[in-house]
């Protein structure tokens, strides 16, 4: 991809605050998944703030509708199957198996991916507007899926189907 790097944000809105005793599990792995995710091929940057991840940033407010609060990942990678292939292998997909325990199961668009320059790393405003872009018009070139992606020179392209949440 050369001059674009790939952004992803997903956002989760969360069943309890993060210190309840029902997160436990949860906030546990953090540090073990963020720690693969940063060793992984194709990784480049993620959000977090001095603790080491992002659950204290404040985005996504409007969107939290009577939950105990929006969680909010947001990362860069080299490509779209570089991704992929995190998100669905090993201990991140054993903790996404799992988030029902925390998180609310929702119809809205959480993820979106978007193309940004090299060595761009996108803010929260990127983000959010990228995830109300999605829900407003579906995958574009703009805002997409994993399940349907655009690259960032030609037009859209099916996921492969593995990539489908298997939670």
């Amino acid at each position: 991809m050369g001059n674009f790097e790939l952004a992803q944000v997903n956002i989760s809105r969360m069943k309890a605050p993060l210190d309840d005793e029902s997160f436990r599990d949860f906030v546990d792995a953090l540090e073990p998944v963020n720690a693969i995710a940063d060793r992984a091929p194709g990784f480049v940057w993620r959000l977090q703030t001095e603790d080491g991840d992002a659950t204290s940033v404040r985005a996504f407010e409007w969107d939290v509708r009577g939950t105990s609060g929006i969680l909010v990942n947001m990362s860069v990678w080299t490509s779209v199957e570089a991704l992929a292939d995190f998100v669905f292998s090993g201990e991140h997909l054993a903790v996404l198996k799992r988030r029902r325990e925390w998180f609310h199961r929702v119809q809205d668009v959480m993820t979106a991916l978007w193309w940004v320059p090299a060595g761009y790393r996108p803010t929260t405003a990127d983000a959010e507007a990228k995830i109300k872009h999605l829900r407003v018009h579906g995958p574009t070139p703009e805002a997409f899926t994993l399940k349907q992606h655009f690259s960032p020179t030609a037009g859209a392209r099916e996921g492969d189907p593995g990539w489908l949440c298997p939670a």
